[in-house]
């Protein structure tokens, strides 16, 4: 699907209170466990989820659910996984990888769980109509609400290859 029709899908979702605090989250937590910004940071939140939710790269995030599913997918992720986000957010996180990549993906965010971050992920994915594409260099990292509680991971990549 085209960026254009997913912009046309997506609206303006990056607006809603839940998704702009959201950004925060991921924000926040990118820069406690890596140490930098994943986006150039303004001090105004809603201008701050605009920019995540417009930024090249990709960004997406699920909950806690012990079938975690996903909660937030920038424009980026959106037209990889070539979906809109009323749907990517019904979608379990484990169904973006083929039935074969499952298992080493459980591993790797039980490694994330473990050590708060993970910066060297190479997998393959797949998106809603079957397009299998390879990742590289991703950064999955521990999502923590303003109290410490962990609500979740994070995902980002710049760099991926149609297959």
């Amino acid at each position: 699907m085209p960026a254009a029709d997913h912009e046309a899908n997506s609206g303006l979702v990056w607006k809603q209170p839940s998704l702009v605090a959201h950004a925060q989250v991921l924000l926040e937590s990118y820069r406690r466990l890596l140490g930098s910004e994943l986006i150039e940071r303004s001090g105004d939140a809603l201008d701050e989820a605009e920019r995540l939710f417009h930024t090249p790269c990709v960004v997406v995030s699920h909950g806690t659910e012990p079938d975690p599913i996903l909660n937030y997918g920038n424009l980026t992720a959106l037209t990889l996984w070539e979906t809109d986000f009323a749907a990517l957010t019904q979608m379990p996180s484990r169904l973006t990888a083929e039935p074969l990549e499952r298992e080493e993906r459980a591993r790797l965010l039980a490694r994330t769980a473990e050590q708060g971050f993970v910066d060297d992920y190479r997998g393959i994915r797949i998106s809603r109509t079957g397009q299998r594409f390879l990742i590289e260099r991703a950064i999955i990292w521990n999502l923590q609400d303003t109290a410490g509680i962990p609500v979740g991971q994070a995902a980002t990549f710049a760099r991926w290859l149609l297959l």
